[in-house]
Protein backbone atom coordinates (compact mmCIF):
# COMPACT_ATOMS: atom_id res chain seq x y z
CA UNK A 1 0.00 0.00 0.00
CA UNK A 2 2.38 2.58 1.16
CA UNK A 3 4.25 2.15 -2.41
CA UNK A 4 1.08 2.95 -4.43
CA UNK A 5 0.75 5.83 -2.10
CA UNK A 6 4.06 6.87 -2.75
CA UNK A 7 3.57 6.83 -6.69
CA UNK A 8 0.09 8.77 -5.83
CA UNK A 9 1.77 11.32 -3.86
CA UNK A 10 4.81 11.65 -6.29
CA UNK A 11 2.26 11.52 -9.01
CA UNK A 12 0.60 14.34 -7.72
CA UNK A 13 3.38 16.36 -6.84
CA UNK A 14 4.70 16.46 -10.81
CA UNK A 15 1.43 17.18 -11.94
CA UNK A 16 1.16 20.03 -10.06
CA UNK A 17 4.97 21.07 -11.48
CA UNK A 18 4.00 20.58 -14.91
CA UNK A 19 0.89 22.47 -14.57
CA UNK A 20 2.69 25.35 -12.67
CA UNK A 21 5.41 26.13 -15.01
CA UNK A 22 3.38 25.88 -18.19
CA UNK A 23 0.92 28.11 -16.68
CA UNK A 24 3.85 30.28 -15.81
CA UNK A 25 5.39 30.10 -19.14
CA UNK A 26 1.88 31.05 -20.75
CA UNK A 27 1.53 34.02 -17.82
CA UNK A 28 4.80 35.58 -18.80
CA UNK A 29 4.35 35.15 -22.29
CA UNK A 30 1.28 37.08 -22.03
CA UNK A 31 2.41 40.03 -20.73
CA UNK A 32 5.64 39.70 -23.15
CA UNK A 33 2.72 40.10 -26.28
CA UNK A 34 1.28 43.25 -24.50
CA UNK A 35 4.56 44.85 -24.79
CA UNK A 36 4.61 45.61 -20.71
CA UNK A 37 8.56 45.31 -20.03
CA UNK A 38 7.79 45.95 -15.93
CA UNK A 39 4.99 43.49 -15.60
CA UNK A 40 6.62 41.02 -17.42
CA UNK A 41 9.76 40.97 -15.48
CA UNK A 42 7.76 40.94 -12.09
CA UNK A 43 5.28 37.95 -13.51
CA UNK A 44 9.05 36.58 -14.85
CA UNK A 45 9.88 36.68 -11.02
CA UNK A 46 6.95 35.27 -9.78
CA UNK A 47 6.66 32.56 -12.09
CA UNK A 48 10.30 31.30 -10.98
CA UNK A 49 9.57 31.55 -7.61
CA UNK A 50 6.28 29.19 -8.10
CA UNK A 51 7.82 26.71 -9.71
CA UNK A 52 11.23 26.36 -7.88
CA UNK A 53 8.37 25.80 -4.82
CA UNK A 54 6.56 22.87 -6.74
CA UNK A 55 10.12 21.34 -7.94
CA UNK A 56 10.76 21.51 -4.07
CA UNK A 57 7.89 19.78 -3.03
CA UNK A 58 8.59 17.04 -5.90
CA UNK A 59 12.30 16.71 -5.46
CA UNK A 60 11.66 15.99 -1.74
CA UNK A 61 8.67 14.69 -1.61
CA UNK A 62 7.52 17.71 0.67
CA UNK A 63 4.01 18.67 -0.92
CA UNK A 64 3.00 21.25 1.77
CA UNK A 65 5.76 23.20 0.19
CA UNK A 66 3.38 23.89 -2.49
CA UNK A 67 1.08 25.63 0.22
CA UNK A 68 3.04 29.05 -0.79
CA UNK A 69 2.53 28.76 -4.40
CA UNK A 70 -1.27 27.90 -3.36
CA UNK A 71 -1.62 30.99 -1.17
CA UNK A 72 -0.05 33.69 -3.13
CA UNK A 73 -1.75 32.56 -6.49
CA UNK A 74 -5.05 33.02 -5.22
CA UNK A 75 -3.66 36.21 -3.75
CA UNK A 76 -2.93 37.17 -7.15
CA UNK A 77 -5.60 35.54 -9.17
CA UNK A 78 -7.74 38.05 -6.98
CA UNK A 79 -6.06 41.18 -7.51
CA UNK A 80 -5.33 40.41 -11.36
CA UNK A 81 -8.85 39.19 -12.41
CA UNK A 82 -11.93 40.95 -12.08
CA UNK A 83 -15.14 39.15 -12.95
CA UNK A 84 -16.91 42.38 -14.71
CA UNK A 85 -14.12 43.10 -17.36
CA UNK A 86 -10.88 41.35 -16.76
CA UNK A 87 -10.33 36.96 -17.01
CA UNK A 88 -6.45 37.97 -18.56
CA UNK A 89 -5.36 36.00 -15.54
CA UNK A 90 -6.83 32.96 -15.76
CA UNK A 91 -3.33 31.19 -15.38
CA UNK A 92 -3.35 31.82 -11.22
CA UNK A 93 -6.64 30.13 -10.68
CA UNK A 94 -5.44 27.05 -12.55
CA UNK A 95 -2.19 27.05 -10.47
CA UNK A 96 -3.72 28.03 -7.24
CA UNK A 97 -5.93 24.71 -7.55
CA UNK A 98 -3.01 22.71 -9.09
CA UNK A 99 -0.89 23.34 -5.33
CA UNK A 100 -3.75 23.39 -3.25
CA UNK A 101 -4.82 20.13 -4.36
CA UNK A 102 -1.05 18.40 -4.66
CA UNK A 103 -0.54 20.11 -0.89
CA UNK A 104 -3.65 18.81 0.64
CA UNK A 105 -4.02 15.59 -1.11
CA UNK A 106 -0.02 14.81 -1.27
CA UNK A 107 0.49 15.64 2.42
CA UNK A 108 -3.04 13.42 3.41
CA UNK A 109 -0.95 10.33 1.62
CA UNK A 110 2.60 11.14 3.04
CA UNK A 111 0.95 11.13 6.54
CA UNK A 112 -1.81 7.87 6.07
CA UNK A 113 0.60 5.89 4.34
CA UNK A 114 3.79 6.96 7.06
CA UNK A 115 6.01 7.92 3.98
CA UNK A 116 8.91 10.01 4.74
CA UNK A 117 10.33 12.98 2.84
CA UNK A 118 12.77 11.82 0.20
CA UNK A 119 15.50 14.42 0.68
CA UNK A 120 15.67 17.78 2.11
CA UNK A 121 15.81 19.73 -1.76
CA UNK A 122 18.48 22.58 -0.57
CA UNK A 123 19.66 23.43 -4.21
CA UNK A 124 16.05 24.70 -5.23
CA UNK A 125 15.10 26.37 -1.87
CA UNK A 126 18.30 27.97 -1.55
CA UNK A 127 17.54 29.56 -5.27
CA UNK A 128 13.94 29.96 -4.12
CA UNK A 129 15.36 32.22 -1.05
CA UNK A 130 17.82 33.88 -3.36
CA UNK A 131 15.67 35.05 -5.32
CA UNK A 132 12.61 35.83 -3.65
CA UNK A 133 14.59 38.18 -1.24
CA UNK A 134 16.60 39.61 -3.68
CA UNK A 135 13.55 40.87 -5.38
CA UNK A 136 12.36 42.08 -2.36
CA UNK A 137 15.25 43.68 -1.15
CA UNK A 138 15.28 45.82 -4.38
CA UNK A 139 11.70 46.51 -4.13
CA UNK A 140 11.43 47.85 -0.58
CA UNK A 141 15.22 49.55 -0.92
CA UNK A 142 13.69 51.71 -3.80
CA UNK A 143 10.48 52.21 -1.78
CA UNK A 144 12.29 53.03 1.04
CA UNK A 145 14.74 55.61 -1.10
CA UNK A 146 11.93 57.24 -3.07
CA UNK A 147 10.11 57.83 0.42
CA UNK A 148 13.05 59.32 2.08
CA UNK A 149 13.90 61.72 -0.67
CA UNK A 150 13.79 65.60 0.01
CA UNK A 151 13.94 68.37 -2.19
CA UNK A 152 11.65 68.93 -4.83
CA UNK A 153 9.62 66.91 -6.59
CA UNK A 154 10.47 64.40 -8.95
CA UNK A 155 8.78 61.40 -11.09
CA UNK A 156 8.91 58.39 -9.40
CA UNK A 157 6.97 54.92 -9.62
CA UNK A 158 8.01 53.74 -6.36
CA UNK A 159 7.12 55.87 -3.20
CA UNK A 160 5.41 59.47 -3.03
CA UNK A 161 8.41 61.12 -0.71
CA UNK A 162 7.07 61.30 2.95
CA UNK A 163 7.56 64.89 2.63
CA UNK A 164 4.74 65.76 0.48
CA UNK A 165 1.79 63.33 2.33
CA UNK A 166 2.78 62.55 5.70
CA UNK A 167 3.81 66.47 7.07
CA UNK A 168 0.98 68.49 7.80
CA UNK A 169 1.93 71.93 5.47
CA UNK A 170 1.72 74.91 7.32
CA UNK A 171 0.39 76.80 4.70
CA UNK A 172 -2.95 74.25 3.82
CA UNK A 173 -5.74 75.29 1.54
CA UNK A 174 -9.17 74.91 2.06
CA UNK A 175 -12.00 71.88 0.83
CA UNK A 176 -15.66 72.92 0.16
CA UNK A 177 -18.69 71.02 -1.05
CA UNK A 178 -20.38 72.60 -3.85
CA UNK A 179 -23.98 71.53 -4.35
CA UNK A 180 -25.31 72.08 -7.92
CA UNK A 181 -28.56 71.48 -9.54
CA UNK A 182 -28.76 68.45 -12.67
CA UNK A 183 -30.37 65.68 -14.39
CA UNK A 184 -30.31 62.02 -14.78
CA UNK A 185 -29.14 62.67 -18.07
CA UNK A 186 -29.12 58.47 -18.53
CA UNK A 187 -32.09 57.54 -17.76
CA UNK A 188 -34.86 60.14 -17.32
CA UNK A 189 -34.00 63.19 -17.71
CA UNK A 190 -35.53 64.26 -13.86
CA UNK A 191 -34.07 67.02 -11.84
CA UNK A 192 -31.32 65.88 -9.43
CA UNK A 193 -29.33 67.81 -7.31
CA UNK A 194 -25.76 66.63 -6.67
CA UNK A 195 -22.37 67.82 -4.73
CA UNK A 196 -18.90 67.99 -5.68
CA UNK A 197 -16.14 68.96 -3.29
CA UNK A 198 -13.97 71.84 -4.09
CA UNK A 199 -10.11 72.25 -2.97
CA UNK A 200 -8.92 75.81 -3.04
CA UNK A 201 -5.36 76.33 -2.54
CA UNK A 202 -3.72 78.36 0.72
CA UNK A 203 -4.32 82.40 -0.53
CA UNK A 204 -6.91 81.51 -2.98
CA UNK A 205 -7.77 84.96 -4.39
CA UNK A 206 -10.92 85.57 -6.31
CA UNK A 207 -8.77 88.30 -8.26
CA UNK A 208 -6.78 85.72 -9.66
CA UNK A 209 -6.97 83.15 -12.00
CA UNK A 210 -6.44 79.29 -11.70
CA UNK A 211 -5.95 76.08 -13.54
CA UNK A 212 -8.53 73.63 -12.50
CA UNK A 213 -8.42 69.81 -12.43
CA UNK A 214 -11.36 68.01 -12.52
CA UNK A 215 -10.68 64.39 -10.12
CA UNK A 216 -13.03 61.47 -10.14
CA UNK A 217 -13.24 58.16 -8.17
CA UNK A 218 -14.16 54.98 -8.95
CA UNK A 219 -16.62 52.48 -8.43
CA UNK A 220 -18.19 51.99 -5.28
CA UNK A 221 -16.66 55.31 -4.21
CA UNK A 222 -18.19 59.04 -4.12
CA UNK A 223 -16.80 63.09 -4.38
CA UNK A 224 -15.21 62.45 -0.76
CA UNK A 225 -13.19 59.77 -2.03
CA UNK A 226 -10.22 61.65 -2.83
CA UNK A 227 -10.02 64.80 -0.27
CA UNK A 228 -11.69 63.56 2.86
CA UNK A 229 -11.53 59.45 3.02
CA UNK A 230 -8.17 59.55 1.64
CA UNK A 231 -6.83 62.91 2.99
CA UNK A 232 -3.40 62.42 2.62
CA UNK A 233 -4.35 63.39 -1.32
CA UNK A 234 -5.15 67.09 0.19
CA UNK A 235 -1.86 66.87 2.04
CA UNK A 236 -0.20 66.30 -0.47
CA UNK A 237 -1.39 68.94 -2.89
CA UNK A 238 -0.56 71.67 0.24
CA UNK A 239 3.03 70.17 0.11
CA UNK A 240 3.75 70.54 -3.22
CA UNK A 241 2.30 73.69 -4.04
CA UNK A 242 3.95 75.32 -0.51
CA UNK A 243 7.09 73.74 -2.27
CA UNK A 244 6.80 75.56 -5.04
CA UNK A 245 6.83 72.05 -7.32
CA UNK A 246 3.33 73.09 -8.71
CA UNK A 247 1.07 76.26 -9.71
CA UNK A 248 -1.43 76.91 -7.08
CA UNK A 249 -4.65 75.18 -8.58
CA UNK A 250 -8.13 73.89 -7.70
CA UNK A 251 -9.56 70.67 -7.67
CA UNK A 252 -12.95 69.87 -8.19
CA UNK A 253 -13.42 65.92 -7.25
CA UNK A 254 -17.59 65.13 -8.70
CA UNK A 255 -19.26 62.09 -8.89
CA UNK A 256 -20.46 60.03 -11.80
CA UNK A 257 -23.51 58.58 -9.55
CA UNK A 258 -26.80 60.14 -10.06
CA UNK A 259 -28.96 58.44 -7.64
CA UNK A 260 -29.70 54.80 -7.99
CA UNK A 261 -29.23 54.73 -11.69
CA UNK A 262 -28.33 52.00 -13.23
CA UNK A 263 -27.36 50.20 -9.47
CA UNK A 264 -28.79 46.94 -11.01
CA UNK A 265 -28.50 46.68 -14.94
CA UNK A 266 -24.67 48.01 -14.49
CA UNK A 267 -22.94 51.39 -14.49
CA UNK A 268 -21.33 51.87 -17.72
CA UNK A 269 -23.74 54.66 -19.22
CA UNK A 270 -22.63 56.69 -16.52
CA UNK A 271 -19.20 57.20 -17.92
CA UNK A 272 -20.73 58.36 -21.36
CA UNK A 273 -23.82 60.48 -19.76
CA UNK A 274 -21.60 62.05 -17.00
CA UNK A 275 -20.40 63.98 -20.59
CA UNK A 276 -23.66 65.96 -20.37
CA UNK A 277 -23.63 66.35 -16.40
CA UNK A 278 -19.97 67.81 -16.83
CA UNK A 279 -20.60 70.46 -19.64
CA UNK A 280 -23.78 71.34 -19.04
CA UNK A 281 -24.01 71.55 -14.93
CA UNK A 282 -20.72 71.06 -12.99
CA UNK A 283 -18.79 73.01 -14.60
CA UNK A 284 -20.95 76.04 -14.87
CA UNK A 285 -21.43 75.70 -11.71
CA UNK A 286 -17.78 75.54 -10.35
CA UNK A 287 -16.40 78.02 -12.59
CA UNK A 288 -18.93 80.64 -12.23
CA UNK A 289 -18.36 80.71 -8.23
CA UNK A 290 -14.32 79.97 -8.74
CA UNK A 291 -11.88 82.16 -10.33
CA UNK A 292 -10.77 80.32 -13.09
CA UNK A 293 -9.58 81.00 -16.77
CA UNK A 294 -12.81 81.09 -18.10
CA UNK A 295 -14.28 84.21 -19.57
CA UNK A 296 -17.90 83.48 -19.32
CA UNK A 297 -19.20 80.14 -18.68
CA UNK A 298 -20.31 78.96 -22.06
CA UNK A 299 -18.88 77.39 -24.97
CA UNK A 300 -17.08 79.85 -25.84
CA UNK A 301 -15.18 80.73 -22.46
CA UNK A 302 -14.41 76.99 -22.11
CA UNK A 303 -13.24 76.24 -25.36
CA UNK A 304 -10.77 79.32 -25.09
CA UNK A 305 -9.92 78.29 -21.90
CA UNK A 306 -9.43 74.41 -22.40
CA UNK A 307 -5.42 74.46 -22.25
CA UNK A 308 -6.06 75.72 -18.54
CA UNK A 309 -8.24 72.77 -17.71
CA UNK A 310 -7.60 68.92 -16.39
CA UNK A 311 -9.55 65.76 -15.95
CA UNK A 312 -8.53 62.49 -14.66
CA UNK A 313 -9.92 59.42 -13.09
CA UNK A 314 -9.19 56.44 -11.38
CA UNK A 315 -10.54 52.80 -12.15
CA UNK A 316 -14.60 53.47 -13.66
CA UNK A 317 -13.22 57.38 -13.10
CA UNK A 318 -10.55 56.64 -15.77
CA UNK A 319 -13.04 55.26 -18.08
CA UNK A 320 -15.20 58.18 -17.68
CA UNK A 321 -12.28 60.54 -18.26
CA UNK A 322 -12.07 58.77 -21.87
CA UNK A 323 -15.80 58.63 -22.21
CA UNK A 324 -16.77 61.55 -21.10
CA UNK A 325 -13.82 64.36 -21.28
CA UNK A 326 -11.11 63.15 -23.84
CA UNK A 327 -13.77 61.61 -26.37
CA UNK A 328 -16.61 63.70 -24.81
CA UNK A 329 -15.28 67.04 -24.30
CA UNK A 330 -11.63 67.72 -25.81
CA UNK A 331 -13.27 71.06 -26.87
CA UNK A 332 -12.76 71.69 -23.11
CA UNK A 333 -9.73 70.10 -22.17
CA UNK A 334 -6.30 69.69 -23.11
CA UNK A 335 -4.83 67.70 -20.19
CA UNK A 336 -5.33 64.16 -18.68
CA UNK A 337 -4.87 61.48 -16.70
CA UNK A 338 -6.50 57.66 -16.44
CA UNK A 339 -5.16 55.67 -13.14
CA UNK A 340 -5.89 51.52 -13.49
CA UNK A 341 -8.84 52.48 -16.47
CA UNK A 342 -9.41 52.72 -20.03
CA UNK A 343 -12.20 49.93 -21.66
CA UNK A 344 -12.18 52.35 -24.51
CA UNK A 345 -10.98 50.41 -28.05
CA UNK A 346 -9.46 52.42 -30.77
CA UNK A 347 -12.85 52.18 -33.06
CA UNK A 348 -14.74 54.53 -30.32
CA UNK A 349 -11.05 56.77 -30.14
CA UNK A 350 -10.88 56.99 -33.79
CA UNK A 351 -14.77 58.04 -33.91
CA UNK A 352 -14.12 60.80 -31.66
CA UNK A 353 -11.28 62.53 -30.61
CA UNK A 354 -10.52 62.53 -34.77
CA UNK A 355 -13.58 63.71 -35.19
CA UNK A 356 -14.10 66.94 -37.36
CA UNK A 357 -14.74 68.59 -34.08
CA UNK A 358 -11.68 67.29 -32.18
CA UNK A 359 -9.12 66.58 -35.11
CA UNK A 360 -7.02 69.28 -34.65
CA UNK A 361 -6.96 70.52 -31.61
CA UNK A 362 -3.45 70.08 -29.49
CA UNK A 363 -3.87 67.24 -26.86
CA UNK A 364 -1.10 68.86 -24.25
CA UNK A 365 -0.63 65.63 -22.09
CA UNK A 366 -2.13 62.07 -21.47
CA UNK A 367 -1.03 60.50 -18.63
CA UNK A 368 -1.33 56.28 -17.88
CA UNK A 369 -1.01 54.27 -15.02
CA UNK A 370 -1.42 51.08 -13.53
CA UNK A 371 0.33 48.45 -11.01
CA UNK A 372 1.93 45.49 -12.02
CA UNK A 373 -0.55 43.48 -10.43
CA UNK A 374 -3.77 45.64 -11.29
CA UNK A 375 -6.53 44.05 -13.23
CA UNK A 376 -6.95 47.02 -15.27
CA UNK A 377 -3.28 46.30 -16.57
CA UNK A 378 -3.88 44.55 -19.51
CA UNK A 379 -7.00 46.26 -21.03
CA UNK A 380 -5.47 49.41 -20.44
CA UNK A 381 -2.34 48.12 -22.79
CA UNK A 382 -4.48 46.76 -25.36
CA UNK A 383 -6.54 50.35 -25.33
CA UNK A 384 -3.54 53.08 -25.07
CA UNK A 385 -1.68 51.04 -27.92
CA UNK A 386 -4.65 51.21 -30.30
CA UNK A 387 -5.22 55.11 -29.49
CA UNK A 388 -0.89 55.45 -29.81
CA UNK A 389 -1.20 53.75 -32.80
CA UNK A 390 -4.35 56.03 -34.74
CA UNK A 391 -3.07 59.41 -33.00
CA UNK A 392 -0.68 61.64 -34.10
CA UNK A 393 -1.00 64.07 -31.48
CA UNK A 394 -0.09 61.65 -28.69
CA UNK A 395 4.08 60.82 -28.83
CA UNK A 396 4.89 58.05 -26.35
CA UNK A 397 7.53 60.44 -23.86
CA UNK A 398 6.64 63.98 -24.74
CA UNK A 399 3.27 64.13 -24.11
CA UNK A 400 2.19 61.11 -23.12
CA UNK A 401 3.19 58.53 -20.35
CA UNK A 402 2.03 55.20 -18.91
CA UNK A 403 3.45 53.89 -15.80
CA UNK A 404 3.92 50.80 -14.24
CA UNK A 405 4.08 51.10 -10.94
CA UNK A 406 6.06 47.81 -9.12
CA UNK A 407 4.37 45.82 -7.00
CA UNK A 408 0.49 48.00 -7.26
CA UNK A 409 -2.56 46.46 -7.57
CA UNK A 410 -6.11 48.25 -7.81
CA UNK A 411 -5.46 50.38 -4.80
CA UNK A 412 -4.91 54.12 -3.45
CA UNK A 413 -1.76 53.41 -2.96
CA UNK A 414 -1.25 53.12 -7.36
CA UNK A 415 -3.76 56.15 -7.38
CA UNK A 416 -2.08 58.47 -4.76
CA UNK A 417 1.32 57.94 -6.57
CA UNK A 418 -0.31 58.51 -9.75
CA UNK A 419 -1.88 61.95 -8.79
CA UNK A 420 1.56 62.99 -6.99
CA UNK A 421 3.07 62.13 -10.76
CA UNK A 422 0.35 63.91 -12.76
CA UNK A 423 -0.13 67.10 -10.14
CA UNK A 424 3.51 67.48 -11.41
CA UNK A 425 2.94 67.33 -15.56
CA UNK A 426 -0.27 69.56 -16.13
CA UNK A 427 -0.48 73.05 -16.50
Amino acid sequence: MNKKQEKYCDALGLCALVLIVLGGIWNVWTYLALGSLEATVTLLIVQVLFALAAFAAWKGRMPWLNLPVAVFGFVLAFTTNYAETTAFNWVFWLQTAAAGLAAILGTILLFTGKLRARCIPWAPLCLLLIVGLASLGVWRGWAAHDRALTGLARHTVWEVPAQFDSVACDQPGTVEELFYDTKAYGTDGRDVQKSALVYLPYGYDEAKQYNILYLMHGTGDDQYYWLRTHAYNKTMLDNLIANGDIEPLIVVTPTFYVEDDFKDTGLDPLTYSFREELRNDLMPAAESRYSTYAESIDDAGFAASREHRAFAGLSRGAVTTFHSAFCGSLDYFAWFGTFSGSRTDADYFREHIRSEDFKDLPIRYLYVSSGVFDFALPRQEQDVGGLMALEPRLVSGVNTDFDVFPMRYHSMGNWHLALYNLLQRIF
